[in-house]
């Protein structure tokens, strides 16, 4: 590919020359390549410019001047221009898929998740982009971020281009927002779905996190909002492009475009009605969970607008057993329940918790950590959030990264100052485990909160041990057997 069609509008007084691809990671540059130099939070490209044309590079973006001539190409924002570079780069696959996204603190890999499979359930071919996997075709590949690194989120989607996708189904994170990691991506359904504290060691308050979400709803067709959350109501208010809703009806009178009127909770499966602008119905599925009848009712909205029939949708909804790590029952084979959840922040976990305590015949046991080198002001919160409706706490680690796990579980009991609950603490996430079914009695049900999903522990330096929630448990039933 030529530089005058990577750069496109962009004007450089080199000539015109076939390059080798476009990087912003000093390690993957070769001769022929564009270097664009990005100011991070650790590390900034610009300190390395020059370096990068000693290594090949025929130009490099910079946001000021680095004195090297017309072999910089100055920009007043190299992150959006990279993104522009990549989409180019790959040949605009963006334009060739029809994309929704789906934004908000809790829920997304669940929502995106369902989409994706009603897509597949009426036949259409659809690629996944997420938190647990990136699915093209018949091909998983495991997920590095929720919303990749620019180049990683064009390549995916040019090889879901290739292979045949009309659609590409993404969770869209704030972080891939806010550092333009979709470049030019335009959606044809985005979802907002709710915002509560979470990732405020990055954003610093909540209303810039607010506004690294708002930014999806400037590049979309059609805005779908949930009237129950507050963020949501008054985004509404304050985007141009068109706006559909829906919500769950429970204590505040609300309306919505699809509205949930009434639910039946049971501990493997929920009932609920859906008043939807065409039909009321009442929707079986395998999912449990108070939080998932609001998730599915996003899910269905979105897929009626794509035009795929509710007998479709309720087909699959009918047989979808859940998402790995959301509400996931572990097999026991004993008469208590073992239920993990990627739960970590306070509203999350608060949800998960009302949602079993309303089908919890004995005790409800929550297990639960917070993260090291992150928002430690959630700490108090996660932990009275949990007290109140658990019925006793296992504090112990979550990935506890560079942080001291026994300083982060201390932070976390000052939330339970006030608060009568009983409670252990146990730093070794293994043991506190192994702990939590050697208590549990008849009827009870544990909640292992936090991990969901991962099947790794990062401890210090960054280190990825191996650990599986769903192998701890079973090593730990047999123990008891």
């Amino acid at each position: 590919m030529t530089l005058y069609r990577v750069l496109e509008s962009l004007n450089t007084a080199l000539p015109d020359c076939e390059i080798t691809g476009v990087t912003d990671d000093t390690r993957k540059v070769r001769e022929g390549m564009i270097f664009v130099c990005i100011k991070g939070s650790s590390f900034d490209g610009h300190t390395q410019a020059e370096a990068m044309l000693a290594k090949g590079a025929v130009l490099v973006i910079a946001e000021w001047d680095l004195g090297l001539g017309d072999r910089q190409l100055l920009v007043a924002n190299s992150r959006k221009v990279y993104g522009d570079l990549c989409a180019a780069w790959y040949g605009h696959p963006e334009r060739k898929l029809r994309l929704i996204g789906v934004t908000g603190t809790n829920g997304k890999t669940t929502v995106s998740t369902l989409i994706w499979q009603m897509l597949r359930q009426a036949g259409k071919e659809a690629g996944l982009i997420g938190t647990v996997e990136y699915v093209i075709g018949d091909r998983v590949l495991p997920s590095v971020n929720t919303t990749p690194l620019t180049d990683a989120f064009f390549s995916l989607l040019a090889q879901m281009a290739e292979a045949g996708c009309e659609f590409a189904v993404m969770e869209v994170s704030s972080f891939g927002l806010e550092q333009h990691r979709i470049g030019p991506a335009w959606f044809e359904a985005a979802v907002f779905l709710n915002l509560t504290q979470d990732h405020l060691d990055v954003h610093g308050t909540m209303e810039q996190y607010y506004q690294a979400k708002k930014l999806l709803f400037s590049r979309c067709d059609t805005a779908w909002i949930d009237m129950g959350d507050a963020y949501g109501r008054r985004l509404k208010t304050e985007i141009s492009c068109k706006t559909n809703t829906f919500a769950v009806a429970e204590h505040a009178a609300v309306s919505a475009d699809y509205l949930v009127t009434h639910t039946q909770l049971f501990s493997d499966k929920t009932i609920f009605t859906l008043r939807t602008p065409q039909e009321t119905l009442e929707i079986p599925m395998r999912m449990a969970g108070q939080f998932n009848i609001g998730n599915a009712a996003a899910a269905i909205a979105v897929c009626q607008q794509l035009g795929i029939p509710m007998e479709t949708i309720l087909s699959m909804l009918r047989e979808y057993p859940g998402v790995r790590g959301r509400c996931e029952r572990i097999p026991t084979g004993r008469d208590f329940t073992v239920i993990c959840d990627y739960a970590h922040t306070p509203d999350a976990l608060e949800k998960i918790l009302r949602s079993m305590k309303q089908c919890t015949s004995g005790r409800l046991i929550a297990l639960f950590g917070c993260g090291g080198n992150r928002d430690r002001t959630k700490r108090p919160k996660m932990a009275a959030a949990a007290a109140r409706y658990a019925d006793h706490l296992i504090i112990t680690s979550d990935n506890p990264r560079d942080e001291d796990p026994e300083a982060i579980i201390a932070e976390i009991l000052t939330g339970l100052a006030d608060q009568h609950i009983t409670y252990d603490t146990e730093p070794d996430r293994q043991k506190a485990i192994a702990h939590a079914v050697a208590i549990a009695q008849k009827g009870d049900v544990i909640v292992l909160a936090g991990k969901g999903h991962e099947d790794y522990q990062i401890v210090a330096g960054g280190v990825h041990l191996h650990m599986d929630e769903r192998e701890l448990v079973q090593q730990a039933l047999a123990q008891q057997s």
